[in-house]
């Protein structure tokens, strides 16, 4: 049983002591039982360390504070740590004024942390006019500080400090898993971080913009990415995949994508053969998650963009005026089928266009057919983005692409004219 400490100043009379004015009281044995599962019930609702304070701190005030024999109700407050210069009531319920010197709470942490035999250790000595008990809120080996409770007249009785030990040691247990759950979600944002590696560096002839926005509030990265790869004769390969799924183990399957573009890529093979091969090394893992990729390479020289698909959905190409359209390209199997069959589409290119390549986050809404989720995007007014930043800022707003209900990764290029000594220069 967890230890509990209490100190309470005995009426001067003789006369029975008043109950405690626990709710539950007069009620018969299994009605008492529902009506602990209830409070135990309403305690650790969420992964929130503070309110799981709160709720502990109101359903003690409320269980053992009460109305009954004339009382006025209770308080309680959680107190962490044990150094009283620095200690402070936390999540307090109830009027303040009614709990003892935050010195005697504290006292009363350390010696509860001090292991003892038997069931009960008495509180250190405190004459206040109103009976207190300091119940530490622990689990196991785990401590997160005590439960302090405080009332009118009435002594606490066993009972009443064993069903406030109950609540503790439940409110400890859910602190328990909320600081282990804010532990293991930091390690898995660290891991995150380092599978999100950045792009390559494109020619100095293409301007390239990327924006990734991971569903959610706490995913840092999932399956969509896009990768930028420097080719022969100031060419560049621009690359957008999504991997089926979400959070870490999609991150970890679009980062084994990534490696083998990159890898495949450096043969400066035509983008339909770099999907072929890239659905012969996915088809060959079993454990690997499907993935749709498109790949352009874009020619600045020749002014022209050649296209492959592996399920993806079309770029689109936005002209001088603002105005949008999507590039046909012939649509594969998505990768990791290992069926092949991957199409390539060449289309003219001039530096008065953007070219933009996203993945189906940014347009598709559930229950909406895919065709009106593009119409969607090719009416966006473009007019007055210019530069490949601003063309994506005007996507993602437009689009409300913050509210997205999946991953949204997207890629803008635009060609600019340089010298003929300059293209030179990139060879």
């Amino acid at each position: 049983m967890v230890r509990w400490l209490q100190r309470f100043r005995r009426p001067a009379t003789t006369e029975p002591v008043p109950s405690g004015g626990t709710p539950e009281q007069d009620l018969d044995a299994p009605s008492r039982l529902t009506a602990l599962r209830a409070a135990v019930a309403r305690i650790g609702t969420t992964l929130d360390e503070g309110a799981t304070c709160a709720e502990l701190t109101r359903e003690a005030a409320g269980r053992t504070g009460g109305q009954a024999g004339g009382q006025t109700g209770g308080a309680a407050a959680v107190l962490r740590g044990g150094d009283e210069a620095g200690s402070a009531y936390e999540a307090v319920h109830g009027d303040p004024a009614m709990l003892p010197p935050v010195r005697w709470a504290a006292a009363a942490a350390r010696e509860a942390a001090v292991p003892r035999g038997g069931d009960e250790a008495p509180c250190p000595a405190y004459g206040g006019a109103r009976p207190a008990v300091c119940v530490p809120l622990a689990t196991d080996e785990h401590r997160y500080g005590v439960l302090v409770c405080a009332r009118e007249r009435a002594p606490y009785t066993r009972a009443d400090t064993e069903l406030l030990a109950l609540l503790a040691e439940r409110a400890a247990s859910h602190i328990r898993h909320a600081r282990e759950h804010d532990r293991v979600r930091g390690i898995v944002g660290k891991l995150q971080r380092a599978l999100l590696a950045e792009p390559g560096r494109p020619h100095p002839n293409l301007d390239v913009a990327i924006r990734y926005l991971p569903v959610g509030q706490s995913t840092l990265v999932g399956g969509d990415w896009c990768e930028t790869v420097r080719l022969h004769f100031g060419r560049t390969l621009l690359v957008v995949g999504d991997v089926m799924g979400h959070g870490l183990e999609a991150a970890v399957d679009m980062t084994a994508y990534r490696s083998a573009l990159r890898y495949i890529a450096s043969a400066d093979l035509p983008p339909h053969r770099v999907l072929r091969q890239l659905d012969d090394t996915a088809s060959a893992e079993p454990e690997r998650r499907p993935a749709t990729c498109l790949i352009a390479r874009v020619d600045p020289d020749r002014g022209q963009v050649t296209l492959a698909s592996a399920g993806h959905l079309p770029p689109a190409v936005i002209d001088a005026e603002g105005r949008a359209s999507l590039l046909s390209v012939p649509v594969g199997p998505p990768l990791g089928t290992g069926l092949g069959g991957y199409e390539p589409a060449t289309w003219r290119l001039d530096p008065a266009q953007t070219l933009l390549l996203f993945t189906d986050g940014l347009v598709e809404h559930r229950g909406e057919d895919i065709d009106q989720s593009l119409d969607r995007l090719i009416g966006v007014g473009f007019a007055s983005a210019t530069g490949v930043e601003d063309v994506i800022d005007t996507a993602l707003a437009r689009l409300d692409a913050r509210h997205a209900e999946d991953d949204v990764a997207v890629l803008a290029a635009q060609l600019h004219q340089r010298s003929p000594r300059g293209h030179e220069a990139q060879r």
